[in-house]
């Protein structure tokens, strides 16, 4: 299930430079959060102005950069010791923000309607996710169309012009990588009852918000 999110540990190696620099520089990880979400902006811009074909490089060029920014901020935190819970709800914001900017691109190049139902339905597994963590179970992430699948649609959208069908994969494959991760919570979540180890019933366990900061916290 997790799809390309596989590939995260090789990406954040080749991003291991960066980070040393961006360290030794003493750059605020939430600069890089602010960056991440202008860049998926940009590449909004560029798909909604641009004819396809033209769009593909810069589109493909900025959609990288704002990966790359989501796996930094992060990543800096962690090295400098600025993992907060604020900074884990600036990046879960952002994160949110950048994939809405994108789908909000399509408005000039296909129906309304599909554009909304597409916006919609990719913030359905991290708010499954999200869900799940606050339960007390891990932070899940990856496909069948998680967030780098999303941004590699985009691309797809802006190299051959076909905007309606990739919304539409887009749709579909965020409704299903929201329903294969609720029910993998609810078998998780579901032994830890069994196990006795569930949480109360509506509150947010320490450790996972402990995690979430030390996953993706800034500030």
């Amino acid at each position: 299930m997790n799809g390309l999110y596989a590939l995260k540990p090789w990406y954040a190696d080749r991003l291991s430079g960066v980070r040393g620099a961006l360290t030794r520089r003493r750059i605020s990880p939430d600069a890089l959060t602010a960056a991440g979400v202008a860049a998926a902006a940009a590449a909004g811009g560029a798909l909604a102005l641009l004819p396809a074909g033209w769009a593909a490089a810069p589109v493909a060029l900025l959609l990288a950069a704002r990966l790359a920014c989501a796996n930094l901020d992060g990543a800096l935190a962690r090295d400098t010791g600025r993992s907060t819970r604020r900074g884990a709800l600036l990046n879960e914001a952002g994160d949110r923000a950048a994939d809405l900017l994108v789908i909000a691109a399509f408005w000039a190049v296909a129906p309304g309607w599909l554009v909304a139902l597409a916006a919609c339905a990719a913030t359905l597994p991290s708010w499954v996710s999200l869900a799940g963590a606050a339960a007390g179970a891990p932070r899940l992430n990856g496909g069948p169309a998680g967030k780098t699948e999303r941004c590699l649609l985009a691309v797809v959208a802006a190299a051959t012009g076909w905007y309606a069908p990739v919304l539409a994969v887009l749709a579909a494959g965020s409704a299903a990588t929201a329903l294969l991760r609720g029910a993998r919570l609810w078998r998780e979540l579901g032994a830890a009852d069994r196990a006795g180890s569930a949480a109360p019933y509506g509150a947010t366990p320490p450790s996972a918000a402990l995690s979430a900061a030390a996953t993706g916290g800034t500030r």
